[in-house]
């Protein structure tokens, strides 16, 4: 019950204050966006690896050297928890946009966050909005900014975290059109700090493994077709192997 309140009050605290911030980063964005995009990355950045310290998550890492540090990528990840977002989101080296549901947009300064880190927001009733957004997604990756998608569409919630949902093959075009690399990873534990014992957060061990890149142009026409199912059995394997340990 403790980590819950100190980390619903940190959530809290930290959007209030942080409204003179987000007016201070408008005005630096008017000559300096770059400067001032990457000024916000970092302040979430922090408040995440604040939320995760609150929480009392213990993070593993594996597989790190193979993000790129100089080029957007399409990350791919299973989803088992809420604090998919914030374990991944603090390791991102460059801008990083978030794939997330339409209805956030409806939480006022979290989404205003939300909108100067280029997260995007899916309407999924509307075909015509999810195609927008898939364009959007590729005009940011042209222009220097990652994407990170949970293509399950949904969070997991079988006992097994190898399980998983099929993933959707529209938003895998962001790579398919753009020749990004994709970043497959696979996340075990999380669901423990939150979800498997709702409403509490408890201390949980986590482990964050990011696969090698994948180059679709390197796959075959059949992978191509298929390149949600061909990620999602890399990150399958990464579980299995994860569980194995």
């Amino acid at each position: 019950m403790i980590r819950l309140i100190l980390v619903a009050l940190f959530l809290i605290l930290y959007l209030l204050l942080g409204i003179p911030v987000l007016g201070a980063e408008w005005l630096i964005a008017k000559k300096h966006p770059h400067a001032a995009a990457i000024s916000q990355l970092r302040i979430v950045q922090w408040a995440f690896r604040c939320i995760l310290f609150l929480a009392g998550t213990k993070l593993t890492v594996i597989g790190e050297e193979h993000v790129p540090k100089d080029t957007a990528v399409l990350y791919i990840g299973n989803h088992r928890s809420f604090f998919d977002i914030v374990i991944t989101y603090s390791r991102c080296p460059g801008l990083t946009g978030y794939v997330a549901k339409n209805s956030i947009q409806k939480v006022p300064l979290l989404s205003l966050w939300m909108k100067r880190l280029y997260c995007l927001f899916l309407n999924r009733d509307d075909m015509k909005e999810g195609l927008k957004m898939i364009l959007t997604g590729i005009e940011q990756i042209k222009n220097g900014i990652s994407i990170c998608i949970f293509p399950e569409g949904t969070r997991g919630r079988g006992p097994d975290e190898t399980e998983m949902l099929p993933f959707k093959e529209g938003s895998m075009k962001m790579a398919s059109k753009t020749g990004c690399a994709i970043i497959p990873m696979a996340i075990t534990g999380s669901a423990d700090i939150f979800e498997s014992h709702f409403p509490w957060i408890r201390s949980a061990h986590v482990t964050l493994q990011y696969g090698e890149p994948i180059d679709p142009k390197e796959l075959s026409k059949d992978d191509q077709k298929h390149l949600g199912s061909y990620t999602q059995q890399i990150i399958l394997t990464m579980l299995t192997q994860q569980q194995a340990r």
